[in-house]
């Protein structure tokens, strides 16, 4: 079967995109293993399906690199762009993916994906928190971001005990700044650091937020800029939007 593809990045998290809509992809976990695979295959972060939905513009259906599933913020702003390029939306859509039903829209050059709001942030210690923001993270405050080796002292945090009943968690490593946070993560279902984490970032900027960093905070990932935008009462997070680019990189096909 050949099968064609489009590649996408928001941020250096990469994509690998697939028109889904006549239902005939093999969600075989084998098969998305070796698609996403750097040397022996196309290579990305994750896969996503673009579906058919009976009362939504789209489905989006995402996999991690190992096959695994989870809400994706930049896998989400890149999905819509490829939404856009097939004609199924304009500026803006109302899509389903792994936890729910979201919005999304184009504005300024930046595409914007809308979270759920967030009723618990939990301060660990005065350098730990952890934030479900769709996808779980545990966030590191540290003091210098690029000094960080983060793949060994994320993958431990990823494996505690105390995140084995949701089969870990993400991890972000991140420097507060003046005007900006910056950030590494270490990503759960790719089992190293990514060069962005749209979820991450938004549990980062939803931890500044408590700190005192007013909305939109400015986060800087390895991959490039991102923004977290919010309103917040207390210990609640509202109308919530994750911003940032989401480009095509190439498009090809391949035989599976």
């Amino acid at each position: 079967m050949e099968l064609n593809f489009t590649k996408y990045q928001g941020t250096g998290n990469d994509f690998i995109l697939v028109n889904d809509r006549n239902g005939h992809f093999p969600q075989d976990i084998d098969l998305i293993q070796k698609m996403c695979d750097r040397r022996f295959g196309i290579g990305a972060d994750g896969l996503i399906l673009i579906q058919e939905h009976p009362d939504l513009d789209y489905r989006m259906v995402y996999f991690n690199s190992d096959g695994s599933q989870s809400l994706c913020g930049n896998g989400s702003r890149c999905a819509f762009t490829f939404a856009q390029s097939l004609g199924l939306v304009a500026s803006s859509a109302t899509f389903e993916t792994t936890d729910g039903i979201h919005q999304i829209k184009s504005e300024n050059n930046l595409v914007h994906f809308q979270l759920f709001d967030v009723n618990e942030i939990n301060e660990i210690n005065e350098k730990e928190w952890y934030i479900h923001t769709g996808s779980p993270h545990h966030i590191v405050i540290v003091d210098d971001v690029n000094k960080s080796d983060i793949v060994p002292e994320g993958r431990k945090i990823r494996n505690l005990p105390t995140y084995s009943s949701q089969n870990g968690t993400n991890v972000n490593f991140a420097q507060l700044l003046q005007d900006r946070v910056k950030i590494r993560t270490y990503e759960r279902g790719v089992e190293d650091e990514t060069l962005s984490c749209g979820t991450g970032a938004t549990a980062v900027g939803i931890m500044a937020g408590k700190l005192g960093y007013e909305s939109p905070v400015q986060i800087e990932t390895v991959g490039g800029k991102l923004q977290i935008s919010f309103k917040k009462e207390d210990n609640k997070f509202t109308d919530i939007w994750l911003a940032g680019p989401a480009e095509k990189v190439f498009e090809g096909s391949v035989t599976i």
